[in-house]
């Protein structure tokens, strides 16, 4: 069953998983393909034709504009902004108000496991890798590896983490998550996961 709180906004025309809950002032737009246990909190944003997997968090606030594609999974902080235009503008060169014909939205694409904390900014078109991290308040103008963790303006990477969002440990010639026991091997700026 999807829960909708009393004051969410939610299309007729967007497709809800079972077990997802929107909660108070959240607006879900036309065409949304959202997957099943997801949660969006109040006042968050998901615009029309985003797609997103099962299990993910919208935080209060969250504006996911379209056409943004969320793996499975996926964790949005309060208040995070992923944006649809390279070029911004409330008007044309000649001064006339701009329509949705005169721009051609571009995507922020989040790969399972992800997670951006509050207040970050991702500048579309980027890709998060899997089980990546955004620090809290960092701007992603680029995209960012699988397993990296990445902070600051703009965002670089600082640490790898492993699937359970903790910072990895050098062992050797490998990183070892603290909190698992999983390891990884880096190569050519990529962390692979090493088979058991």
């Amino acid at each position: 069953m999807v829960f909708i709180a009393p004051g969410a906004d939610v299309s007729t025309e967007a497709a809800i998983g079972e077990g997802t809950k929107i909660w108070h002032l959240a607006q879900v737009r036309e065409g949304v393909q959202m997957g099943r246990d997801c949660i969006i909190g109040r006042g968050a944003y998901v615009g029309p034709g985003v797609v997103m997997g099962d299990n993910c968090k919208v935080q209060n606030y969250g504006l996911v504009y379209e056409p943004a594609v969320l793996g499975n999974g996926v964790f949005i902080g309060p208040a995070v902004v992923l944006t649809n235009d390279t070029y911004p503008r409330a008007v044309t060169p000649d001064g006339e108000l701009k329509s949705a014909h005169d721009w051609t939205p571009v995507g922020v694409t989040i790969r399972d496991g992800a997670s951006i904390g509050a207040r970050a900014v991702c500048i579309a078109p980027v890709t998060i890798g899997r089980w990546a991290t955004v620090a809290a308040g960092a701007v992603v103008t680029k995209d960012v590896p699988d397993f990296a963790l990445v902070a600051g303006v703009p965002a670089r990477r600082i640490r790898w983490v492993g699937r359970a969002g903790v910072p990895l440990e050098a062992e050797g010639d490998e990183w070892v998550c603290p909190e698992t026991g999983a390891r990884y091997r880096e190569e050519n700026d990529e962390l692979r996961e090493v088979s058991a």
